[in-house]
């Protein structure tokens, strides 16, 4: 039976509309069972609270549990590749970090390209470091630091989380804008390397504000600066190496990330969430005594974010030749 021409294009154009229909309505369901947050690390280090923060505050609102799951190991990329291969539903996410970009140029041999099998939902902080020395080293402010070390190259030791560690960038990013020679001491995390920066075996150290603030309040360190463009609410007197070294900015970040294809309808309902509690005054308040800041914007907005430190850090890493233990 021949169909007339108006009944045909009519329901040609029904037919076409179905899957935008059922991508919305998949959207207004969503979530209808459990939410897994995968995150790179182990429990209670600030990646950590951050998936927490953000999983109750999503748990609240959307009315399904957000899981936390731990899957520590191999600098995050177990993580990251348990949610680049997950099924693209919006009920496997991961808890996205610098260390994500930084692996991107360190590992060549990752069997999933991050930028490019990701989808990006939503910014949550910016995590600053501090420029910190043993309060028995002679400088006492960052131009004092560099020209003691070029005075005195190849005799300074810097502290590191181990090779490709945010502490090991963020002191390279400066040996090369300050050109000053500094001797990398690699240690298994920031825990360890602490106190032999206090004991003074080790004489500086770029470390993430959250784990060093303390001993910094203490006076068993010394601030010289933060890492970030600004200063930092936390530290309102310390100033940033950017006003002696002109365009240094080494910070990391943590976001919300889907794999890819996921339906453009659930990352916006995630990403209208997400904000939505960054502008609660409790979760900044929690935010803030992490020694990090508020991060909102929109995916498109996370996506230019990713892309850019993804260059700046790939740039530090090729130049330093710097390669995963």
């Amino acid at each position: 039976m021949k169909l007339p021409r108006r009944r045909f294009l009519h329901l040609a154009a029904g037919a076409a509309a179905l899957p935008a229909a059922s991508r919305f309505a998949a959207a207004e369901s969503y979530p209808s069972r459990p939410v897994h947050l995968i995150v790179g690390y182990a429990a209670g280090g600030p990646a950590d609270i951050a998936a927490r923060l953000i999983a109750q505050r999503l748990s609240e609102r959307l009315g399904q549990p957000f899981v936390v799951e731990n899957r520590a190991g191999a600098n995050s990329n177990i993580a990251t590749e348990a949610v680049v291969r997950a099924a693209p539903d919006g009920y496997t996410l991961l808890l996205a970090t610098g260390s994500n970009v930084f692996n991107t140029a360190l590992y060549d041999n990752l069997t999933f390209n991050f930028s490019n099998d990701i989808a990006p939902v939503a910014s949550i902080m910016r995590t600053p470091g501090v420029m910190e020395v043993t309060p028995s080293f002679p400088a006492k402010t960052v131009p004092e630091f560099i020209a003691y070390a070029k005075a005195n190259p190849g005799k300074i030791n810097v502290a590191s989380a181990g090779p490709g560690s945010a502490p090991h960038l963020y002191s390279e990013l400066f040996k090369m804008m300050a050109g000053v020679d500094l001797v990398q001491v690699h240690y298994h995390g920031s825990g360890p390397a602490l106190p032999d920066l206090i004991g003074g075996q080790v004489q500086v150290m770029f470390d993430p504000i959250a784990s060093s603030i303390p001993f910094i309040r203490a006076g068993t360190l010394r601030a010289l600066a933060v890492t970030t463009a600004e200063r930092l609410d936390v530290l309102p007197d310390i100033p940033t190496v950017g006003d002696f070294v002109p365009g240094y900015e080494a910070s990391s970040w943590e976001g919300i990330a889907a794999p890819k294809n996921t339906p453009t309808e659930i990352i916006d309902k995630l990403n209208r969430e997400i904000n939505a509690g960054l502008l609660d005054p409790t979760m900044r308040g929690r935010i803030t005594n992490l020694g990090a800041t508020v991060l909102m914007g929109s995916p498109s907005d996370f996506r230019k974010l990713i892309a850019d430190e993804t260059e700046k850090w790939g740039k530090v890493i090729r130049a330093a030749n710097i390669k995963p233990e």
